[in-house]
C-alpha cells in the first residue's frame, strides 16, 4: 500500500499563536514533528499542509516537503483532505503537528490493522492513564473500546466512571490513518451535535456510523498545548539526546 503522512500546521492558534516555529533544542517544532515522522518505514511521503507563508518557509529551509492549502479550512483533517485529493495513495496518515516527541513506532502501530482488514476505515492509538491528574484535565482525551477494539466514545470528561470493579483508562493519542477515499468523505460530513459538544473531531465518524480501531501503545508523546509546554518537551528531548551519545 502507499501511505502518505501529512501534517497539518497552521499559524494563528487560539492558545499559542506561530506554535509550529516555536524553537525547541535548537529546531523549529515542525522540524522535530516531520524528522520523527520520516523515520517510519512504511511511509511513502511526508508533507507539511499549511496555509501560513513562516511555515512553509521554514519546511522549505530544512528540506521538507510542504503543500500551501486553503486558509479557510475549518479543522487540520479538512486540510490534509486537501492535499489527499490530489495523491494517489492509499492511507492517509493525519499527524499532529504539536507533538514533537512522536516516536515513529507508533505509526507502524497505528497502521498494522489496514494489512488484516481491507475494510477498515480509520484507525488512531491510545495508551493506559496513569495519573488522576490527567483523568480529570479536560485537555486530556479519553477513550472506551468494545471488545473487539473499537471506539464506543471519546470525551474530555473522565472516562469510564467507576461505580465498581478496577478496569484501565485510557487517554487518546491523536494520530489517525484514513483510508484515502474515506477521508475524503469525512471532510464532506457536517459537524455533528456530540462532536461540537466535547470540540472532538473524530465523534463525528462514530455518529455517522462508522468504526474507529483504536489500538494500544506504550509508547508516550507529549503534545504541545501551551508554553510552558515547551520547556518539558526541551528537558525531554536533551536527555533522549545525551542517551544516544552514550
Amino acid at each position: 500500500m502507499k501511505i502518505t503522512a501529512i501534517i497539518p500546521a497552521r499559524y494563528n492558534s487560539t492558545r499559542f499563536p506561530g506554535k509550529p516555529l516555536k524553537e525547541i533544542a535548537g529546531k523549529s517544532m515542525i522540524e522535530h514533528v516531520y524528522s520523527r515522522v520520516s523515520k517510519a518505514k512504511s511511509l511513502e511521503q511526508v508533507i507539511v499542509a499549511t496555509d501560513d507563508l513562516r511555515i512553509y518557509e521554514e519546511v522549505e529551509d530544512f528540506g521538507g516537503k510542504v503543500v500551501m492549502t486553503d486558509s479557510d479550512h475549518r479543522s487540520g483533517t479538512d486540510r490534509i483532505a486537501e492535499v489527499a485529493a490530489g495523491l494517489d495513495s492509499d492511507l492517509i496518515i493525519n499527524v499532529q503537528g504539536d507533538e514533537p516527541l512522536l516516536k515513529p513506532e507508533m505509526i507502524e502501530e497505528a497502521v498494522e490493522p489496514f494489512f488484516h482488514d481491507d475494510k477498515l476505515k480509520m484507525s488512531t492509538l491510545k495508551t493506559e492513564i496513569d495519573s488522576p491528574e490527567e483523568m480529570l484535565s479536560p485537555n486530556v482525551v479519553k477513550v472506551v473500546t468494545d471488545l473487539a477494539g473499537y471506539a464506543l466514545y471519546f470525551s474530555r470528561s473522565p472516562l469510564p466512571y467507576l461505580k465498581q470493579g478496577n478496569i484501565c483508562s485510557y487517554k487518546h493519542i491523536g494520530l489517525y490513518v484514513y483510508n484515502r477515499d474515506f477521508l475524503l468523505e469525512f471532510s464532506r460530513l457536517a459537524p455533528t451535535p456530540l462532536e461540537k459538544a466535547e470540540s472532538l473531531e473524530q465523534l463525528r465518524a462514530l455518529e455517522n456510523g462508522y468504526r474507529i480501531k483504536v489500538v494500544e501503545t506504550d509508547y508516550m508523546s507529549i503534545g504541545v498545548d501551551t508554553p510552558e509546554d515547551v520547556a518539558e518537551v526541551a528537558r525531554i528531548i536533551a536527555a533522549e539526546t545525551r542517551e544516544c551519545v552514550k
